[in-house]
């Protein structure tokens, strides 16, 4: 199995040379990398404490989780290729690398899932708002997401299962399959979906006042797209022979997405007060709470002040 198709590799020392050549590019993006990781780390497990588990937290919650998980899982690995571009030596044993491999492939692929199930959940919304209130089972979305955590093991198990057997074709296809699963079903649905809701949102003649929530999910694919989806798409040409730019680029592009959703939320539902735990927890109830009340009373205009405002 390939671990440098999901891992910046670091640069090896000048053979013959006293002196090896530290390469500046790859540990300054390794060092931003980290950095970007640990405020993700912060932002994501602001969300898993401060969030409300109700079901229309669900996506969200998981979806944290997912990017948390991803972020605390490169951690350790950026850290370990800097200490080996900054000393020249080997510290990453391969052993690890490739019990690592899966565990961010793992996270990674719940994430985007997740943002395919939201973004479809938002849509359905929009389009049939009346089934949606009223005949939609309550439990869906943890049946949905318990789905996609099932769906994201098994395709790990089965790709961790194919590349131990020393197949490197089989690997090799596996590695294929999955990511262009990502790049041609996942990545459709949500760009379709988050486009009828921008549509919606923006020209619908709906009475709801706050339309955070569609401006959240909005930029959060938008997100996505311009950052998670480039691993995939790199991989998938990696698996074919192309290589179009540094690993280490892309793996950063995927960390900074796992990193910015927190900040969105936070920003959009911002409260304009001193920044403490509560006012964040207010940002985080504008944002997935509010819109959910005003749909369920879209005939009582009383419900517009059911929140405090900021």
């Amino acid at each position: 199995m390939e671990v440098t198709t999901v891992s910046p590799s670091p640069a090896s020392p000048t053979e013959g040379d006293d002196l090896c050549d530290i390469d500046v590019t790859h540990g300054a993006i390794d060092s931003v990398t980290l950095l970007i990781c640990l405020c993700g780390l912060a932002g994501n497990g602001a969300v898993l404490c401060l969030l409300q588990r109700t079901p229309t937290t669900c996506y969200i919650i998981n979806l944290a989780f997912a990017n948390f998980s991803f972020l605390h899982f490169v951690v350790p690995s950026t850290l370990l290729y800097l200490l080996e571009e900054l000393s020249c030596s080997t510290v990453v044993p391969l052993v690890f690398m490739r019990a690592l491999f899966p565990l961010l492939l793992f996270s990674y692929n719940l994430g985007l899932y997740l943002l395919t199930a939201i973004s479809i959940d938002r849509c359905t919304s929009i389009l049939c708002p009346l089934w949606y209130r009223c005949r939609r089972p309550q439990r869906l979305s943890w049946v949905v997401c318990a789905l996609l955590w099932a769906l994201s093991i098994t395709v790990i198990v089965t790709m961790t299962a194919l590349c131990l057997t020393r197949e490197h074709d089989h690997c090799q296809v596996s590695l294929i399959t999955m990511y262009a699963v990502n790049l041609f079903i996942f990545a459709p649905a949500m760009v379709i979906s988050s486009i009828i809701l921008l549509i919606k949102v923006k020209y619908g003649s709906q009475q709801q006042r706050p339309k955070r929530l569609g401006i959240v999910i909005f930029l959060v694919v938008l997100f996505c797209l311009l950052f998670a989806l480039p691993l995939s798409l790199f991989n998938f040409l990696q698996q074919l022979g192309y290589t179009v730019v540094p690993s280490q680029v892309v793996f950063l592009l995927a960390c900074i997405h796992s990193s910015i959703n927190p900040f969105i939320y936070f920003l959009v539902g911002r409260c304009w007060r001193p920044c403490s735990v509560r006012s964040l927890q207010l940002s985080l109830q504008r944002v997935f709470e509010q819109p959910e009340e005003n749909t369920a009373h879209s005939d009582d205009p009383a419900m517009d002040t059911a929140f405090p405002t900021c």
